[in-house]
């Protein structure tokens, strides 16, 4: 027996076949079109489930939920996208919508809470608090507390990366200044790093975007650190410091037990996590305490929103 998940991400969706251990077994991923309304984002997600099924042998019986993880405000009682600053399909109710195409249960929740879920089940020991900051286009998170997703009182909990850093900082597409995601998402350091590479013509960094910084990519960065380039280095530390301010923020508020880094930068955890881990240390307020926040690197990479959305309905609240 399987569950549906749907990661619905700025520049792809991809839809996954989770078994019942909360093993991703199949997935099926296509691009992102971010003109659709909320009918026609509704008929290519069915349609990529009906895809996804059909190359992998299931048959309906053996399919149990579809969970959806989306982007932005994802009201759970209503069924609709109530506001997404990166994606423009909030009209309509996406939930009802789906749920008009199948007789499967759906289960609709925001992205990054639901990348936390999938985190959250696949760890060996369950802790009381639980925190996932996800690192890509933009900066998510989702809180897990006693089994529960924390969601607040309009589901909107959990904006982490919509908290000030900077007061009257760089523009975030939110409409804000200073947020946190317009500097430590993985495309703040991308920019960072290429407006470096403006500056230093001698830099591994050059080399491995063959010479053209519109290639560069994080992972990019991460290996030019490794060995030792300077420009990267730099680009690194700097991304840390401000990384930091805003995780030491969230952990000064809510001390969660385990503070978990996602995103695809995630894979970099052996350089990042100890990095972040100096910073933090001199940052908070509890730094005196006998027991402090664990910080760890995610497991599952980018199978979390997949197995955390197949599974929304272990999830007790």
């Amino acid at each position: 027996m399987y569950d549906i998940g749907i990661d619905v991400g700025g520049t792809g969706i991809t839809a996954g076949l989770v078994d019942e251990a909360c093993r991703l077994t199949a997935c099926k991923t296509i691009a992102t079109d971010r003109n659709m309304t909320a009918e026609a984002m509704a008929e290519t997600l069915m349609g990529l489930v009906r895809a996804l099924m059909a190359e992998n042998g299931v048959i309906s019986s053996w399919v149990q939920t579809i969970g959806v993880g989306v982007p932005g405000t994802a009201n759970a009682r209503t069924g609709k996208i109530e506001y997404a600053n990166n994606l423009p399909f909030c009209q309509g109710n996406l939930r009802q919508l789906l749920q008009r195409q199948t007789s499967k249960k759906i289960y609709f929740e925001n992205d990054a809470n639901a990348a936390a879920w999938g985190e959250y089940l696949v760890l060996d020991q369950k802790p009381d608090s639980f925190l996932m900051v996800t690192l890509g286009t933009g900066v998510g998170a989702g809180i897990i507390q006693d089994g529960k997703i924390l969601r607040g009182v309009n589901y909107a909990a959990g904006e982490l990366g919509h908290m000030t850093i900077r007061y009257n900082g760089i523009p975030c597409n939110c409409g804000r200044r200073g947020c946190l995601e317009a500097y430590a998402s993985a495309e703040a350091l991308i920019a960072r790093s290429r407006k470096a590479m403006e500056k230093k013509k001698k830099t591994l960094l050059r080399m491995l975007c063959g010479e053209n910084p519109d290639h560069l990519n994080a992972k990019m960065v991460f290996d030019a650190y490794r060995q030792g380039d300077k420009t990267a280095v730099k680009a690194v530390g700097k991304y840390a410091d401000l990384l930091s301010e805003g995780l030491a923020n969230i952990i000064n508020i809510l001390q969660p037990e385990l503070l978990c880094i996602g995103g695809g930068i995630s894979r970099s955890g052996d350089i990042l996590i100890p990095l972040l881990e100096e910073r933090i240390k001199e940052k908070i307020y509890s730094r005196d305490s006998a027991e402090n926040t664990k910080l760890t690197a995610a497991r599952l990479d980018n199978e979390a929103g997949i197995i955390g959305a197949a599974k929304l309905k272990l999830c007790a609240g």
